[in-house]
């Protein structure tokens, strides 16, 4: 049995305390996780991040720096997860855009409205990113060598 594990990006955009997040159906539920996503072939980690949070909110953003870089294996399918999360701000709302398969809307949500439901987390690392984003700092944006 071969080994692959996935290469990931997430985003973290928040606004006044609130954070955009990804309402999903996931295995007949509904749960909450960042814009995040697979990095595609040829495409670089922050093209990955931007793309990624376009489809599933509609949101144009700005990366701003790097949060962290996550290993997580999922307890459902044992699945070992990279996860290159990064700051962003937003900068323009497509409202009338299709959001990716799946994606039932895209909340702003404050840490304690997260905290409040752990049962909807998509995984552990929605609040992880968000309390590192919290605790900083940030990472500039050249760690990422493309």
């Amino acid at each position: 049995m071969t080994w692959h594990p996935h290469i990931t990006v997430a985003t973290i955009v928040e606004v006044d305390g609130r954070f955009l997040m990804v309402e999903e159906s996931k295995g007949g539920r509904l749960v909450l996780n960042q814009p995040a996503g697979h990095l595609e072939p040829n495409e670089t980690l922050r093209q990955a991040a931007i793309r990624e949070t376009l489809e599933e909110t509609g949101w144009d953003i700005t990366l701003t720096g790097v949060i962290g870089v996550y290993l997580y294996t999922a307890p459902s399918n044992g699945v070992t997860y990279q996860r290159i999360c990064f700051a962003a701000t937003p900068v323009r709302h497509h409202p009338q855009r299709a959001l990716d398969t799946g994606i039932v809307g895209a909340p702003w949500v404050t840490r304690e409205e997260l905290v409040a439901q752990p049962e909807r987390w998509r995984s552990e690392l929605i609040l992880r990113c968000i309390d590192d984003y919290l605790a900083g700092p940030s990472y500039d944006l050249d760690v990422i060598r493309d």
